[in-house]
């Protein structure tokens, strides 16, 4: 079992910093002030003094050094998948998916040209205005018996 807390910046907040880690590089261009006589300078902001602004000059080798450090060797991912989606035989898992759990392909809102009757309404979500799907329909709760007591005086 595991016990997650809800981000405490919502959903979004996740994303942008998870977006961060997986689609950039270790540095900003725009935090790369210069290239002169084989040193590198970069802006870099110390926590430890109120978010203060400062400036790192290296030398080009040790900058390369530090750079690589952030970079992946062949072969790894920054990005994995497990389960259903892991890439070996992703197709046959997802096609079995859809087969147990009886998803059939979506109607559309196109007339068919031949058959003007194949029209059909589907409904729209009232928040993002995207397709909606009935995909399981969650039976009411049956009425359940008082609880058995039994009279011990």
């Amino acid at each position: 079992m595991v016990y997650a807390k809800p981000p405490f910046g919502g959903p979004e907040q996740v994303l942008a910093y998870l977006g961060r880690y997986t689609h950039r590089v270790a540095i900003a261009n725009s935090r790369l002030i210069s290239l002169a006589d084989g040193k590198v300078s970069s802006s870099w902001k110390d926590y430890r003094q109120n978010r203060k602004a400062k400036v790192m000059t290296l030398d080009a080798d040790e900058f390369m050094r530090r750079f690589l450090l952030h970079t992946l060797p062949d072969g790894f991912h920054r990005i994995r998948h497990y389960g259903f989606l892991a890439n070996g035989g992703r197709n046959d898992r997802i096609a079995l998916c859809r087969r147990l759990l009886d998803v059939r392909n979506a109607p559309t809102n196109q007339e068919d040209g031949d058959n003007p009757l194949v029209k059909c309404e589907i409904p729209v979500c009232p928040h993002c205005g995207g397709t909606m799907r009935r995909i399981d329909v969650i039976p009411r709760a049956c009425a359940r018996d008082q609880p058995f007591r039994c009279d011990t005086s």
